[in-house]
């Protein structure tokens, strides 16, 4: 089964800089696996969102980014994800990432978007979020408000992580135990 019998007219265009291949998950209603290779920078990243766009536009709400052959994505890259969480949300969908390449999930916590997005470890994962209709199984500890220990502003963490603080840029990280550490 190629692209085009996945969502049509999908091919039409190709970039060689950014591979997408798709697979179809007939266990969860409108998902979809995207398999990335290649990078996401300025000059490609509006190919990325025309496609993906047609996805949505074909009823895929339920997004599955498989990232394990992307190598780069620029700050514009990591915008159209965030355009994609826009388009789904509102539509009772959401996306996932899945196998991020260290460096590539460095640019996410840079930019402080790890936390907005869901991020698992392998394919049952994802799939299994979404059979249970995505929806985040949080404790007790989080929200959690807390104060940087570097400037002592006031942050909060919605969920496990790292993440940078807004005041003093330091990286900071927080486990499941609602424990607050530096890097």
């Amino acid at each position: 089964m190629n692209n085009n019998d996945i969502v049509p007219g999908f091919d039409e265009e190709k970039d060689e800089s950014l591979k997408i291949r798709l697979q179809k998950i007939d266990t969860a209603e409108g998902c979809i696996v995207l398999y990335l290779t290649g990078y996401i920078d300025t000059y490609n990243s509006n190919f990325f969102q025309k496609r993906v766009n047609r996805a949505i536009e074909a009823g895929f709400i339920r997004l599955i980014f498989h990232c394990s052959g992307l190598n780069y994505v620029s700050s514009t890259g990591i915008g159209s994800f965030t355009a994609f969480l826009k388009a789904v949300k509102p539509r009772s969908g959401d996306l996932v990432l899945l196998e991020i390449q260290p460096k590539v999930y460095e640019v996410f916590q840079l930019l402080g978007f790890s936390q907005f997005f869901n991020i698992k470890d392998n394919l049952d994962e994802a799939v299994e979020f979404f059979s249970k209709g995505g929806v985040k199984v949080e404790s007790d500890l989080f929200p959690k408000i807390f104060k940087c220990p570097i400037c002592s502003k006031k942050l909060k963490a919605t969920k496990p992580g790292r993440f940078r603080c807004s005041e003093c840029k330091t990286i900071l990280a927080i486990d499941n135990a609602g424990q607050v550490f530096l890097g």
